[in-house]
């Protein structure tokens, strides 16, 4: 499994929504690096970190409605790690929804995305 195998659902709910979103994206910059041909399993290992991460949030949110919209955003994730082929563009639409969880997310797309 990842390296956030052992990370427990205690700590992760100790930063608050901003950090953990960012977080998540941390790995999905990860993953933007690992576009090219020939990476597809170290780009699923990105894939398999979000996830994880993702997992973690829904389980500590308390909010139905944000545990939905995460979940819905989970499956966009999904499907790009079970892909064949990495997909730069769908991997940035997720990427761009994942940041524009939060305002303080959302200011990074500037940066992130250009």
């Amino acid at each position: 499994m990842s390296q956030h195998s052992t990370l427990s659902p205690e700590r992760w709910s100790g930063f608050s929504l901003d950090q953990q979103i960012l977080m998540i994206a941390n790995e999905m910059s990860r993953a933007s690096r690992l576009m090219k041909p020939g990476d597809l399993q170290s780009l699923r290992l990105c894939y398999e970190r979000v996830l994880r991460l993702v997992d973690l949030t829904v389980e500590v949110q308390r909010r139905p409605t944000l545990r939905r919209e995460l979940l819905r955003w989970r499956d966009l994730v999904a499907a790009l790690y079970i892909r064949d082929a990495s997909d730069l563009a769908e991997h940035r639409a997720a990427f761009r929804s994942l940041l524009q969880f939060t305002p303080a997310a959302a200011k990074q797309i500037p940066f992130v995305l250009g």
